[in-house]
């Protein structure tokens, strides 16, 4: 008789069924995020350092500026100058446009209004009494430009563009005489300050702006897009300083320079902002802007746009590179930090 082994049934354990998470819908619409990035790019704290750099090339060229003011202030202001002041009105855009030396009824007054820009320009570069020197030296440099319409070049716009984040911002809080004078007992005035990030932007922004219309401005050129364009201004006798006529057997290469300062300039607004590029725009407004100085005697003009260009350079690479220029005593701040010395 055979017998039958009972195999015992497999035992099975029941799993919770697990159900994909539905997708949970965002508490934020797309305009909530774009008010936050917003805020983000306006309002994030941001480090002084740039802004001090800036503060004190804009106001070396703001200084050296006024000295040519005055010496021919009357040339310059007065009403036996270039421009009687009954007849700025015709040069101005706009009539209702105001100058201190609209009220200046005599050369002695003339070279006084002067000659407070001038001081003013050089406080506002050491960073003494550093917010009421930058707006000094801005009315100083309206006034001067709204009286000599005449005499208003690249220069007074671009100090202009850079007057305006330096009165705004904390321009005196790092690299100045403020700092040095608050004292260890102040506390850190060069701390990240939403000004200071206020005021970075505004001169990135504008920066922007202004590159994006001046290349656009280029496109409608003929000799931009056949590469012939600098040649015109290597060829101009009235502004070359450096003789590059030798370049005229050198076509191609005229070409190579023409269109890649096109689309440089063309495509600032874009490239600046990714960190992979902006080196290379950076290198490129330098290299631009050098040129300009050298070859066709702008280099005040050309040295300013510099400057406005040291808006986009991080805080942490301006500390290693000034570093070893700066010191520090055991009592007095750090010129680059605001904080006491640790050691001697």
């Amino acid at each position: 008789m055979s017998t039958v082994r009972s195999v015992p049934a497999r035992r099975t354990v029941s799993r919770p069924s697990v159900t994909p998470p539905a997708p949970v819908a965002s508490s934020r619409g797309w305009l909530a995020e774009w008010v936050a990035a917003w805020n983000a790019f306006w309002f994030t704290p941001a480090d002084p350092l740039p802004l001090a750099v800036i503060r004190i090339v804009t106001g070396l060229i703001l200084t050296w500026s006024c000295v040519v003011w005055l010496l021919d202030a009357d040339a310059f202001f007065g009403d036996r100058g270039w421009l009687r002041s009954d007849q700025v009105w015709r040069m101005n855009d706009q009539p209702w446009q105001w100058s201190g030396y609209f009220a200046a009824s005599s050369p002695t007054m003339i070279r006084v209004l002067a000659g407070i820009s001038l001081v003013a320009a050089i406080l506002l570069t050491i960073g003494l009494a550093t917010p009421l020197a930058a707006l000094v030296s801005f009315l100083g440099l309206v006034s001067a430009a709204n009286r000599a319409p005449l005499n208003v070049f690249g220069l007074d716009d671009t100090l202009g563009m850079l007057l305006v984040p330096l009165v705004i911002g904390p321009s005196g809080a790092r690299l100045s005489v403020d700092r040095l004078l608050a004292g260890p007992g102040r506390g850190r005035g060069g701390e990240p300050s939403v000004r200071a990030g206020i005021a970075l932007r505004l001169l990135q922004v504008h920066l922007c702006v202004v590159y994006f219309f001046s290349g656009a401005g280029k496109l409608f050129g003929a000799s931009w897009w056949e590469g012939t364009a600098l040649w015109g201004a290597i060829a101009n006798d009235r502004y070359r300083t450096l003789d590059l006529r030798g370049l005229a057997g050198h076509p191609l290469v005229v070409n190579a320079l023409t269109l890649a300062t096109l689309w440089w300039e063309a495509t600032y607004a874009a490239l600046v902002w990714p960190r992979l590029t902006r080196p290379l725009c950076l290198a490129m407004a330098v290299l631009v802007h050098l040129g300009i100085g050298l070859a066709m005697g702008m280099m005040e003009f050309g040295l300013a746009m510099i400057a406005a260009n040291l808006a986009f350079v991080s805080a942490t690479t301006f500390e290693s590179l000034l570093r070893p220029f700066t010191f520090r005593t055991p009592d007095s701040p750090d010129i680059l930090s605001g904080t006491p010395s640790d050691h001697p």
